[in-house]
């Protein structure tokens, strides 16, 4: 379909306008950069495309692609990413533009889920500000980013669409003149040339520091702009609500960041103990070094003069102290300004924070002290009339001090169980412990711990970089913070002795109190395969039963940390059979720990697709058991999410707003017994579904070993594995699974979806439905999904990947595969039918997404630039297996394909 034939409705005009106008000056600058030829071939294309589309027929476009040499076929993709790189920010930026609009219109209306939205609806509950202050004082929303192994997105092209939103942005200013448009329009077609200019894909596979500087991108460079504003929106929201001033409130600390990148070593030989030191060094400097310039622009704009204006006298004497132990400080302000306390005192502050950057003499040790100076500027500017002069500047600091410490982000660590056993097994100098029974293993650990054992045998080197990494993890906290490293999560539980046993090596590793033996750490199990979902419960209960292990928990006087992950259990199980595994765990951790006395602190380990759990923030939220959700939610964010939620501030700050109104409302229905539980009989309904969809699913994607070469044929898996970004490996280490289970979670879905089938997202669900529907009728189902929140959400997010499936064009990627394997594709055919029609029945529609029509429409935009992408890959594919894989210009033109379908269709797995 023509973009111009898409409808628009009246909100979203402005969109379409941009989407033109930014198409017109990517054609331009393809007319600019690779002349005529270039521009008239992706001009046919997309004709032939939107042919294609209107008129059922394809062998125009496949015979348009067919045989281009390389460098034209990898040009043509970067053309049609480019547009789409385009498109996907002015997107981002109708977002913004929106946002604004509500704030604009209908007397300042709030925007539906924003906080002063949620806020409002709190208070017509009947909540005072006491009320509510004390509901946000047990609110904590922690997105956690981590590394993803198929994302390509480098820190250039980041700080260039952030240039290109700024651009756009400018544009919404009604009194620019035609001039300052034209400029607008210079800087925009500036970025789209010098972005065709740069090479996309780096040459060398990235490594764990790349990564690491990806997320400290979105640290530094977005959430460290938002985190004031977003306590403003609440004490001013507040402030409208119940009159009370702003100045008088004081929001509590609501939001904590964390990362996996740097302190992920599950499956991985890059991350270690010196890894974990050097990304902390590095997040501090990076969180100094913003600190220090806000610093420098306090003393540039606080210049009160002694003789108009009094400061406290604890800051004079700070100032006295800091001239004697910071002499180089009094070169920083001119001499003139020297009865400008402020001034002097921030100059002050920054130079110390320069000592702490390169770790001299007169640093500060703690943030504490950093904080206590900036408290102290606060309560002189409070006292002597500076509400308006610099307070709520230095507030603003506060508050990200308060957020960020010296640490930026809270590292977790991550290892997978068997390793720790294997070190334990080597240390006992017992060459079976690896095959002895788990509750073997369990009740020798406990000895262990009961009688302080140590090793009997040297260890090779695996044990002694798992033992440094507690060391390390010990040094860190002592030199950053406390908070610099949280939880010590363990990858692949399976029982109790997966917990026991990294506790028994952090003692090895001489990191306990040595007087009292407790470990300063936080053991965290993730429960991610099937099996370990559904026996969550018990692994806990069979930990908890522990005197030691509960004399840990005891000692570190916080609330049991646990994972709930969704990747392994989607290959496993299937993508339906995964949500229900993975609701019903968290309810059995929540009983199983409130029968021990403890609350329930339940973490999300999600990917970014759907396939791998990456439900919208507040729909993930209100279809949590209701047991689950009291005041906290820490997620993990990968891949296109982390671009699409926290590329921008302002999406950014609306993220974290949808976030807190959903865990604010869910979690006051939970103390007020009105969160609404479904009925026995629904939760058998799902539970046979589930059943039935987790049968197909292991019947095709598990148990079928045709299936794994139907696999490696139809899609461009052997593309992805040669792509230059990500640290982590394809494949699972040593793994003894066969089909979805050799393979890690990412690439598979990110593979699927390049041939358009988005199988991880939907299959299996279809059979399970069909049958229910033909056996009990769909009125049970539509009822449930209007009542049942998990139910709706998995009915829309598999009705969601069936509308980015296309068939048609995965039948082009199934010429591919040898006639012998081709039978798949009539078996994929007929579920993806069955899935398709019992989602139209149950959500009543006569279209997919007819009820989201927003989602609805940027597919259909998408579809005509994105076809041709398909049609020369595969193309491409064919030709490049032909050379038995070692045609480097066809692989270098692949390459760009894979990065410009991700592009498109906004998903990298």
């Amino acid at each position: 379909m023509d973009r111009h034939l898409i409808q628009f409705p009246p909100k979203h005009l402005a969109l379409r306008e941009d989407v033109h106008q930014l198409g017109v000056l990517v054609g331009e600058m393809l007319r600019e950069q690779g002349g005529d030829p270039l521009y008239e071939s992706v001009e046919g294309d997309r004709l032939a495309a939107i042919g294609r589309r209107g008129e059922g027929g394809h062998e125009d476009l496949a015979q348009r692609v067919a045989g281009r040499p390389p460098a034209m076929a990898r040009d043509l993709v970067r053309a049609f990413s480019t547009w789409f790189q385009a498109v996907n920010l002015a997107e981002k930026v109708h977002r913004i533009r929106r946002r604004r609009e509500y704030f604009l219109s209908d007397g300042g209306k709030p925007q539906p889920g924003g906080i002063e939205d949620v806020l409002a609806q709190l208070k017509a509950q009947g909540l005072s500000l006491d009320d509510v202050l004390e509901l946000l004082a047990g609110l904590r929303i922690q997105p956690i980013l981590i590394a993803h192994p198929t994302e390509s997105t480098r820190r250039t092209q980041l700080r260039r669409q952030q240039r290109m939103a700024s651009a756009l942005l400018d544009r919404l200013n009604p009194s620019l003149d035609p001039q300052e448009r034209r400029h607008v329009w210079s800087r925009l077609r500036t970025e789209i040339t010098t972005g065709w200019q740069t090479e996309e894909h780096p040459r060398q596979r990235l490594t764990v520091a790349d990564e690491r500087e990806y997320a400290m991108f979105h640290f530094a460079e977005v959430l460290y702009r938002i985190v004031p504003g977003f306590y403003e929106e609440i004490a001013t929201a507040l402030e409208a609500l119940y009159g009370a001033r702003v100045s008088d409130i004081d929001p509590p600390t609501v939001l904590q960041f964390g990362t996996w990148v740097g302190g992920d070593m599950e499956g991985t030989p890059d991350v270690h103990a010196k890894t974990i030191r050097e990304t902390l060094a590095r997040q501090q400097q990076v969180i100094i070094n913003e600190y220090y310039t806000e610093c420098q622009q306090l003393s540039q704009l606080l210049s009160q003069s002694a003789s108009r204006v009094e400061v406290s006298a604890e800051l004079r004497r700070r100032i006295d102290e800091y001239a004697m132990l910071l002499p180089a400080a009094r070169n920083v302000v001119a001499s003139r300004h020297d009865q400008m306390p402020y001034r002097v005192f921030f100059a002050q502050v920054g130079e110390r924070l320069r000592h702490t950057y390169d770790g001299r003499a007169g640093r500060y040790e703690r943030v504490e002290q950093f904080r206590a100076d900036l408290l102290l500027a606060t309560r002189s500017l409070k006292a002597h009339r500076g509400a308006h002069a610099g307070h709520q500047l230095v507030r603003r600091l506060l508050l990200r001090v308060d957020t960020f410490g010296f640490h930026l982000a809270t590292l977790d660590l991550k290892q997978r169980a068997d390793v720790h056993h294997r070190v334990i097994g080597q240390g006992m100098d017992d060459a079976q412990w690896m095959d002895r029974p788990p509750a073997e293993r369990e009740t020798r650990l406990a000895e262990m711990l009961a009688r302080d054992v140590g090793p009997v045998a040297p260890l090779d080197a695996l044990g002694k970089r798992t033992l440094a990494v507690f060391e390390a993890a010990q040094q860190c906290r002592a030199r950053f913070g406390e908070r610099s490293i949280g939880n010590y999560i363990v990858a692949g539980t399976r029982g109790a002795d997966d917990l026991l046993a990294p506790l028994v090596l952090a003692r090895w590793a001489g990191v306990d109190d040595r007087r009292s033996g407790a470990v300063g750490m936080d053991f965290a199990p993730l429960f991610e395969s099937g099996d370990s979902l559904r026996d969550a419960g018990r692994i806990m209960q069979g930990a908890l039963a522990n005197a030691d292990y509960r004399e840990h928990l005891a000692a570190r006087r916080v609330p049991q940390p646990l994972f709930v992950g969704y990747s392994q259990a989607g290959r496993d199980s299937g993508y339906l059979a995964m949500r229900l595994a993975a609701y019903d765990a968290q309810r059995e951790l929540a009983n199983t720990l409130a029968a021990a006395g403890q609350p329930a602190v339940i973490h999300h380990a999600r990917g970014g697709s759907v396939a791998r759990g990456g439900s919208r923030l507040d729909a993930m939220i209100s279809a949590a058991p209701p047991e689950c959700v009291d005041g906290h939610l820490t997620i993990t964010e990968q891949g296109e999410i982390i671009s699409q939620n926290y590329g921008l501030k302002a999406n950014a700050l609306r993220t974290l707003e949808r976030a807190f109104g959903a865990l604010g409302v869910a979690t006051l229905a939970k103390r007020r017994g009105r969160a609404r539980r479904e009925s026995a009989a629904e939760h058998e309904i799902l539970t046979r579904l589930a059943g039935g969809s987790r049968r197909a699913w292991r019947s095709l994607a598990v148990d079928d070993a045709d299936f794994q070469d139907f696999f490696r044929s139809v899609t461009t898996i052997d593309v992805i594995e040669r792509m230059q970004i990500g640290s982590r490996p394809i494949w699972e280490t040593g793994s003894k699974g066969s089909g979805a289970l050799a393979i890690r979670s990412t690439p598979w879905v990110f593979a699927w979806s390049q041939s358009r089938h988005f199988l991880p997202g939907w299959y299996g669900a279809g059979q399970a439905l069909a049958d229910e529907i033909a056996a009990q009728g769909v009125n049970a189902l539509r009822d449930m999904h209007g009542s049942w929140n998990l139910f709706a959400s998995v009915i829309h997010d598999i009705e969601s990947q069936l509308a980015r499936s296309d068939l048609s064009i995965a039948a082009h990627y199934v010429e591919l595969v040898s006639p012998g394997l081709r039978r798949y594709a009539d078996v994929l055919r007929a579920e993806f039918d069955r899935c398709r029609d019992a989602v139209l029945a149950i959500r009543e529609e006569a279209e997919l997404l007819d009820g989201d029509r927003t989602q609805q429409r940027a597919i259909q935009l998408r579809n005509p630039y994105v076809d041709p992408m398909h049609f020369m890959q595969v193309d491409l594919l064919r030709r490049w297996r032909a050379t038995a894989r070692e045609d480097d210009d066809l692989l270098q033109a692949l390459l760009a394909s894979v990065s410009g379908i991700a592009q498109g269709l906004q998903t990298a797995g």
